[in-house]
């Protein structure tokens, strides 16, 4: 670090301590090994490697001590609060929203004085070793234990608060603040931690103790031990991550298909999976070299999970809003005296540089690799670049800025390929320019999480919203305050009713799953078939949707579409968020529409539309179809109780299909194209020969595409379609090479076929591979495929290659 500070004078002010290390693994004696690893803590909260008199450094330690100065200038101990806007005597103690508010200010307070100890101990911050700020961090410790967080106070509110929130900052604290805190106190604080968080927190791998939870319940454990000399504590802390690391089968982790599953039934990659690969990377770091180094061989299912179940996730810098949960409600805080609102790319970077981090502890291979897709990342981070994230930590910040200015590192392109992910029921379509995500629902899987009062209107989140990005624009399409102002109930993809809804209707944290089992799809890994059959939040809404995902397009069907809610119901081709402006020309069958809202049509027989700066829309056969352009007003408080009543308005260009008021097998399809022009949609939807719509009914939906040899068709029920049979529900795609093969792919999105026959009238002359389940294979002209048990299959896919005659 350069910095007018020597790096001993700089610890003595912090700690009193000349010790000073680096994250790599050493080894240290046993009477050293509490303060090593005090120290190596503090160099991962606190950053190295970077020059504070640099930017982004500079202006962001300048920040922060602007920030720490004001925190210490309001401080006022008095009963019941630390700060007079932080008030966390709960006048009816119990776990209501109410005491979730009281509780929260308890965490807040305490995060707060982590905020002034890092201002301290930091260079540059215009406060480093500052006595009087010293004085007030420990003014502020002792009260709050006084008042609030000690042994022998009961815990209220929201659980997290006590047990990670509070004494994750306070420990962090004690670190930073070690020399300075005389022992009694410290004994006390310690005494705290274990009364909230002790060793039977651990002792059961379910209810909260799960997951991102474990990590960082594990997180505390081995603070508490590391701060308290307390070799069992780090034992304890280490022991109880490996229930974290092997893949389930059901509940919250990680799943072999890549899934990542927080609170029973909710996707959370994006959201509590980065705080698990976070503290995950923490801890392997700060215990490397140690007596207690994590050692579990399966540690190594978090490393293959970074490209397997995170980077999927992952474009140009952003975590999709897919798998973020309640998260997505998050946007501009009313309590946020900066107003930073977060979005997509803001919770992307730090997993980028928890990668970085966790690349430390991979193999050679793995930790070059992984640096190579950030800085990939980083550098087409465009609208949002990550080292000019005004809330990222300065530790991260370092990390990225590392990978950034190392030459060594060659930025790799955006993997290209689709992913299912059949335990979450997403799929994720990446290709050279492009990305899409697809959102689902079913009996496993909740339609929204909504808790806390945040999220209130997800309701439709998971009826096949179909998320989609282009490399070198929209990648601000749901930042740009799309979750407060775009109609909930017209989300791109969706099928939904317009029956009036409740904020947080269907109960909180996921509590609402649709009774269905066949969601799901089958892929070769770079075109894919993949079904929903859905049926609505709190109505009697059911329709099959389906999508086949190909290089430069998305095939959209939909069938069986029936309610009878009375109210209209309504599949949303398109909703595009326009900006602050708008003004994209929007074109239809060659003619430019007015480009002023609000403006709106109905588009009877329309073939194709082109949404300029976006993509394409092609409409087989011609489709009657609702446009509108129109500005809309909202507040991030309307979806999120804590959000900024501040009203925001956004231009959005909207199409979608009308079904009616209580519609009966009503459909729809249509194509899209992400980022054609409007020459390309013309023409796409001037050759009538490239798409044909094999089937689109309530009992089989499926499309071949003769130019690319593929063929898909997800079977609601066994039957025939085209040149295929299928002895019983299932979903297949067909990819023809140009070497004579094709693959075969065959899922069970239902999970329970004990047996499957499928049949492609197709001369082939050999089967060369197989999975163990295919039983049977005969060849000639027709080939027929037997197999056996799929209930094991989890949804997966099953692939089989075959040679053609």
């Amino acid at each position: 670090m350069t910095t007018p500070w020597s790096r001993r004078g700089f610890l003595t002010v912090c700690t009193g301590t000349a010790v000073a290390v680096g994250l790599g693994p050493r080894a240290f004696s046993a009477p050293d090994e509490f303060a090593t690893l005090r120290a190596r803590w503090r160099d991962l909260i606190l950053g190295e490697g970077f020059d504070p008199a640099a930017e982004p450094f500079r202006s962001r330690l300048a920040d922060l001590g602007t920030t720490a100065g004001r925190y210490r200038d309001t401080m006022a101990p008095a009963a019941g609060s630390l700060w007079p806007d932080l008030v966390y005597a709960d006048p009816d103690p119990d776990t209501d929203q109410e005491s979730y508010v009281y509780s929260g200010n308890m965490n807040t307070s305490y995060t707060r004085l982590s905020t002034l100890a890092q201002a301290y101990c930091q260079p540059g911050t215009g406060l480093t070793g500052d006595a009087d700020l010293r004085d007030a961090i420990l003014t502020g410790l002792d009260h709050l234990h006084d008042d609030v967080y000690n042994a022998a106070q009961a815990r209220y509110g929201n659980w997290y608060s006590w047990q990670i929130g509070a004494p994750q900052a306070l420990l962090d604290v004690c670190v930073l603040m070690y020399e300075a805190l005389p022992a009694p106190r410290l004994a006390g604080y310690l005494a705290a931690v274990d009364h909230f968080v002790p060793d039977s927190a651990v002792a059961s791998y379910s209810g909260t103790s799960t997951g991102a939870n474990r990590v960082d319940l594990c997180r505390v454990l081995a603070l508490r031990g590391v701060v308290g000399a307390s070799a069992a504590k780090v034992a304890l802390a280490r022991d109880a991550l490996s229930p974290v690391f092997p893949y389930v089968t059901s509940g919250d982790g990680l799943y072999a298909d890549g899934s990542f599953i927080q609170h029973t039934t909710v996707p959370y990659t994006g959201s509590y999976g980065s705080v698990l690969l976070g503290g995950l990377g923490l801890l392997f770091a700060l215990l490397a070299g140690s007596g207690w180094e994590v050692t579990d061989p399966d540690r190594q299912i978090v490393f293959d999970a970074v490209e397997h179940a995170w980077a999927p996730f992952l474009y140009n810098g952003l975590v999709m809003d897919g798998v973020a949960g309640r998260a997505i409600s998050r946007g501009l805080s009313a309590a946020d005296p900066g107003r930073i609102q977060q979005d997509d790319h803001l919770r992307g970077h730090p997993i980028l540089a928890s990668i970085v981090l966790l690349g430390q502890g991979a193999s050679t291979a793995e930790n070059a690799r992984w640096r190579a897709l950030v800085k990939g990342w980083m550098q087409r981070d465009r609208y949002s670049p990550p080292l000019a994230d005004p809330v990222l930590s300065l530790p991260h910040l370092a990390r990225l800025k590392g990978v950034q200015d190392d030459g060594s590192v060659t930025a790799v392109d955006e993997p290209v390929g689709h992913r299912l992910f059949p335990s979450m029921a997403r799929a994720t379509h990446r290709r050279p320019g492009w990305a899409a995500a697809l959102s689902m629902a079913d009996k496993r899987i909740t339609y929204y999480e909504t808790g806390n009062g945040e999220n209130l209107r997800g309701w439709h989140t998971g009826s096949g919203m179909l998320y989609w990005w282009r490399d070198t624009f929209a990648n601000g399409q749901y930042s740009d305050a799309f979750w407060p102002t775009v109609d909930p109930c017209r989300l791109p993809g969706t099928t939904v009713s317009r029956k009036a809804l409740a904020d947080a209707a269907g109960g909180d944290w996921g509590a609402s799953k649709p009774d269905v089992n066949w969601v799901g799809g089958a892929t070769d890994g770079h075109r894919a078939a993949v079904g929903q059959y859905l049926k609505g939040l709190q109505s009697t809404l059911v329709a099959k949707k389906s999508w086949f995902f190909l290089d430069d397009t998305v095939v959209c069907l939909g069938a069986g579409i029936t309610c009878t809610d009375g109210a209209a119901v309504e599949t949303t081709v398109e909703n595009r968020n326009l900006g602050p402006t708008g003004g994209a020309p929007f074109t239809v069958d060659g003619t430019v529409e007015p480009a002023a809202s609000p403006w709106s049509a109905t588009l009877t027989g329309a073939r194709w539309a082109h949404l300029g700066g976006h993509g394409g829309y092609v409409f087989p056969g011609g489709a009657t179809v609702r446009a509108l352009r129109e500005a809309r007003d909202g507040s991030w408080s309307t979806i999120n109780k804590a959000g900024s009543t501040t009203v925001l308005n956004r231009e959005y260009l909207t199409m979608y299909v009308d079904h009616g008021t209580d519609p009966a097998n009503a459909s729809y399809a249509y194509l899209l194209l992400p980022g054609a022009t409007a020459a390309a949609t013309r023409a796409r939807a001037a050759d009538r020969h490239w798409l044909t719509v094999l089937a689109n009914t309530d009992g089989q939906q499926g499309v071949a595409v003769r130019s690319l040899g593929f063929t898909g068709v997800n079977f609601w029920f066994g039957g025939t379609v085209g040149t295929l049979t299928a002895s019983a529900p299932a979903c297949v795609m067909i990819s023809e090479r140009g070497d004579g093969t094709a693959v075969v792919a065959v899922s069970d999105p239902m999970r329970m076929r004990t047996g499957l026959t499928l049949t492609w009238r197709r001369p082939v002359t050999a089967v060369t591979s197989a999975p163990a389940t295919l039983t049977s294979a005969a060849t000639g002209s027709t080939l027929t495929l037997a197999f056996g048990d799929l209930t094991g299959t989890a949804g997966a896919t099953q692939q089989v290659t075959v040679r053609l005659g």
